[in-house]
């Protein structure tokens, strides 16, 4: 594999703050997409590639992917690590590999290349009162159950990455080895204090290959003057 040329992303304030790390979580083999959507292109970029660039903090990120390809060489010089059977095995080994400096972590599902720098800055401003800060986003669909009952979607919500906790809590709540599909739900289970935040409804998740249309499209229109 080639390396993608460096995201044109304007530097956030936070970029330079040492004891805020990332870990992007790219170790999947996209089942449902057919295959590896982390190493798919959007324009010039590669899907992977973005979404290290969004996380602000680049060479303080560490990217979790497939043991098959963990010492491949990223943009910005991130660091690189085998991920595990299941994705929280991923980012307990993200986690490992975290400095001793880090006090704050993101943790960024790769799949999600448009998170925004206002997206990102909401959640690391929750962090200042808060074990775990989660994005989140109005449910628009109608819901019915399997059974065909109707549900009021009022009371749901639809919850986004990046997701940023303080790294004591996170790594305390990994310690039980159980599996989530989301880092904030161990938090909770734990005794952790979870905020919810504003998302990003153009935060878009690569799930099927048309997702790679719409997301081409949602930056060329955030790049329009």
């Amino acid at each position: 594999m080639t390396d993608a040329p460096t995201p044109d992303h304007t530097q956030p304030w936070w970029a330079a703050d040492v004891d805020l790390w990332a870990i992007v979580v790219a170790g999947g083999g996209g089942q449902r997409y057919g295959g590896m959507k982390q190493f798919e292109q959007i324009g010039d970029d590669r899907v992977l590639d973005l979404a290290v660039a969004a996380m602000g903090c680049p060479k303080r990120t560490i990217v979790v992917l497939p043991e098959s390809v963990a010492g491949m060489t990223l943009v910005a010089n991130a660091q690189t690590v085998a991920g595990g059977d299941t994705r929280s095995a991923s980012v307990r080994n993200g986690l490992a590999a975290l400095p001793d400096t880090a006090r704050r972590v993101l943790i960024h599902d790769a799949a999600r290349p448009l998170a925004s720098i206002a997206l990102v800055e909401r959640v690391i401003v929750g962090l200042e009162q808060a074990d775990g800060v989660v994005p989140i986003v109005p449910v628009t669909d109608t819901l019915r159950t399997i059974a065909g009952e109707p549900v009021d979607r009022s009371g749901f919500v639809a919850v986004q990455t990046p997701q940023g906790f303080g790294v004591t809590a996170i790594r305390r709540a990994h310690e039980s080895g159980a599996d989530a599909t989301d880092d904030a739900t161990l938090v909770t289970n734990d005794g952790g204090r979870v905020v919810h935040v504003e998302g990003d409804p153009a935060n878009l998740k690569i799930t099927v290959p048309t997702d790679l249309l719409v997301a081409q499209a949602i930056r060329e229109a955030e790049s329009r003057p």
